[in-house]
Formats: C-alpha cells, sequence, structure tokens
C-alpha cells in the first residue's frame, strides 16, 4: 500500500530515557528540540507525510533504555496517530534491527526527513544509512539535540553545539543530507 506523500518523517529517539537522564536533558544543546519536533509532526500530518517513532533500546541493561525500566517510549508532549508506524532500535541507526526500510518502502516512500535526539549518533547515523539505501534525506538540525562529550583519556571534548554543527558540515558537503531548518521544512511542507 503506497501512501498520499513520498516524504516520511522520522522522529528518533524522542523517549523518556533521555529525560531521565537529568543532569544530561537539562545540558542539552538545542533546548527547544521537542517544540521543533511537535512543529514538524503537525506539519506532516497536515501534508500528508507519513511519520515513523523510533525509540531505541537495550534489554538486559538496567540501563534507562532497558525496556523493563518503562523508559522506552516516546515523550508524553507526544501521542503518536492510529496507522503512524513505532519501531524500537537495538543499534546506533534505525534501519539496521528493524524493518524500517521494508515499511518505507512498503508506504511508497522516497524521502525521509530526520528529527530526534543525538545528532551526532542516533540522527546523523540514520541519515547517511537512508542515504545508502537511496532515500532523498533531509536534516531539520534544530529539531535535533545532543550534548556535550568530555574529554577522555584519548579524545578532546567536544561542545553539543560543535557536534550539531558538525553533523550539518559532514552530511551535507558529503552528500548524504540536505539540511533545513524548522522553519524551512514547514514552509517547505506548507506551500507543497
Amino acid at each position: 500500500m503506497t501512501h498520499p506523500s513520498d516524504t516520511a518523517l522520522l522522529v528518533i529517539d524522542a523517549q523518556e530515557s533521555f529525560r531521565a537522564r537529568a543532569d544530561d536533558w537539562k545540558a542539552t544543546a538545542n533546548p527547544r528540540v521537542l517544540a521543533n519536533i511537535a512543529r514538524l509532526v503537525d506539519h506532516a500530518r497536515s501534508a500528508g507525510d507519513a511519520i515513523v517513532w523510533v525509540t531505541h533500546a537495550d534489554p538486559g541493561t538496567g540501563s534507562v533504555f532497558d525496556p523493563t525500566r518503562g523508559l522506552v517510549r516516546v515523550v508524553s508532549e507526544f501521542e503518536p496517530a492510529d496507522g503512524e508506524p513505532q519501531v524500537t532500535k537495538t543499534s546506533i541507526n534505525a534501519f539496521t534491527t528493524t524493518n524500517l526500510q521494508q515499511q518505507l518502502m512498503q508506504l511508497g516512500i522516497r524521502r525521509v526527513v530526520i528529527c530526534g535526539i543525538r545528532t551526532d549518533q542516533c540522527c546523523e547515523t540514520t541519515a547517511r544509512v537512508a542515504s545508502d539505501l537511496g532515500f532523498d534525506v533531509e536534516f531539520v538540525t534544530d529539531a535535533t539535540t545532543t550534548s556535550d562529550i568530555p574529554a577522555g583519556e584519548s579524545y578532546a571534548a567536544v561542545s553539543g553545539e560543535d557536534l550539531m554543527r558538525r553533523t550539518e558540515s559532514v552530511l551535507a558537503a558529503r552528500g548524504f543530507a540536505t539540511i533545513a531548518t524548522t522553519a524551512e521544512r514547514v514552509g517547505a511542507s506548507a506551500a507543497a
């Protein structure tokens, strides 16, 4: 069955697990992430785009990503609508450990719009894999967020803001995705 639109919004890891890490969540590089995701979701629904809700689980770890803790669920601000696919991944990208590619193909999706949590990790990796699979990818950076990486023995500290800018540069310059703002995406879907 095809979808009325060939575009899908992938909402990656906007889940309660991250808020359970209170100090990390308070230090997020983009405090407007949930508001911007909400704008993208509203516009995707009005434009007839598919919306796929992706969560991350690490079963058996006892961490905030262990499903037994009850936190591997979409944040309370959002309510996936009936018929909006939900997938739970156990890898960094949203494709390897799910049937996401098959679901998108069944819906006739050719373009994915990416937003969510961990700009430089799950969002960026999903964008790269989606591009490799042949999807056109739009990355809405201001509808993503990440946190600082503190220095380790073999690597330097990097601020969340720098990670977000680096992700934009790598995805755009290396041809994995086009970069957009929430306002641009909302305007694009409103004009379409």
